[in-house]
Parts: structure tokens; sequence; C-alpha cells
């Protein structure tokens, strides 16, 4: 299995034999419930279908509650698809656990960002601004934003002020720093996207 489905707790530090000072973050990671199985003949592609956290069968529509009735499983509050290679041989019911990884894995990340609103140029983008002398009437706005007969439009992608954050982040390649499959806990080197309580999808890195 090459992922699993969690939770963001909190952020905090561990100490190295040698003194040395590592920033993680803490995971709640499953255990989720594989819920379906894709194949290459049937879908076209490989993957399993996670299920995590239990749900009240009164919280849960009927078409959800006929899919996971359909597997004999009780409803779940999250269900995300994981690609899995065609060799690997897997059941609907299975458990899969934080120990899928070990001390020294590195795994990737997924989580939607926090959101920060509507944000000027100057946050959103990094600009440097007008000039700040007291005649200028420009401190923080957007300044020219276009040419003027050619092509007489602004050109699409350019950086503007608008909505920030809050959009789907991948960290790579962070390093286990320990596993905890009694407390189904997950320590990683460094942050993840999100505030606490975000959902992650964690998986073994791919460009380690």
């Amino acid at each position: 299995m090459l992922g699993i489905l969690g939770k963001k707790t909190r952020m905090t530090q561990v100490f190295k034999d040698d003194g040395i000072c590592i920033p993680i973050t803490v995971i709640n990671a499953g255990p989720c419930v594989v819920v379906q199985v894709k194949s290459k003949d049937n879908d076209g592609y490989c993957a399993v279908q996670l299920g995590y956290q239990d749900k009240r069968p009164k919280r849960t529509n009927k078409p959800q509650a006929g899919h996971f009735k359909k597997n004999n499983i009780s409803p779940k509050q999250y269900t995300k698809e994981i690609r899995i290679s065609q060799n690997e041989k897997i059941e609907i019911g299975q458990t899969v656990a934080v120990d899928i990884f070990k001390e020294g894995d590195f795994v990737d990340v997924t989580g939607m960002s926090i959101g920060k609103g509507f944000q000027g140029g100057m946050k959103r983008w990094g600009w440097s601004g007008g000039p700040e002398s007291h005649g200028s009437m420009s401190h923080r706005r957007i300044g020219s934003a276009g040419a003027n007969t050619s092509p007489g439009r602004i050109v699409k992608g350019h950086p503007m002020p608008g909505h920030m954050g809050n959009s789907k982040v991948t960290v790579q390649n962070l390093e286990v720093i320990k596993v905890d499959k009694e407390n189904n806990t997950l320590l990683v080197k460094g942050a993840v996207p999100g505030h606490k309580g975000t959902l992650l999808i964690i998986r073994k890195a791919k460009k380690k």
C-alpha cells in the first residue's frame, strides 16, 4: 500500500541524540478501510478507495449508504482514492494502518492550505509596491496591468489581487521521524498544509 489518510493534529519539536532540534508535525493517520478496489480491466487504472473515520448512518445519503452496504462496510466520513501498482493484492475490507511506514521513510503529504481570504498583490504575489513618499498615490496599488494597443488587454495568467489560500497543496519529501502504531500517530519532519484537523493524504514519496 502506497498511502493512508489522516488528520493534522499539531506541531511540536523533538531532539536528536546529538542535541539537534527538529520541528515536526503530528499526524493522526488511520486506521483506514479499503472500501473499493479498482482494476485496469474494469476501470482503466489500478487504485483503492480508502475510508477514514466512522460516520453515523443517519448522516449518510442513500447513494453513499448503498456504496458502503454493497461491500458490507460501515459508513465512513472521508473516502479518497490512492493509486496502486497492478501487482498489489488488496482486498475489500482490509485495514490499512500507520505501520505501512517506518522511521526514515520519505512521504508526500497533500491537504488544503489555510484560507487567507481576499488579498492584495503585495501579499499574494510579493510585489514591491509603489513609492512610499507622501506625494505618492499608489503605495499598494497594482499599477500598470497590460499593454496599450497590442494586445490591448490583460494577458491571461497575470498575477492580480484575489482569493489567497484554501487550495490543494502537496509538500514533498518529508522524513518520517517516528511511527506510533498503538496511537495511530505519525511524526514527520517539517510543516504540512492546512490548519489543525485538516484531512491529509500521506503517500510514499515519488522523488525519493
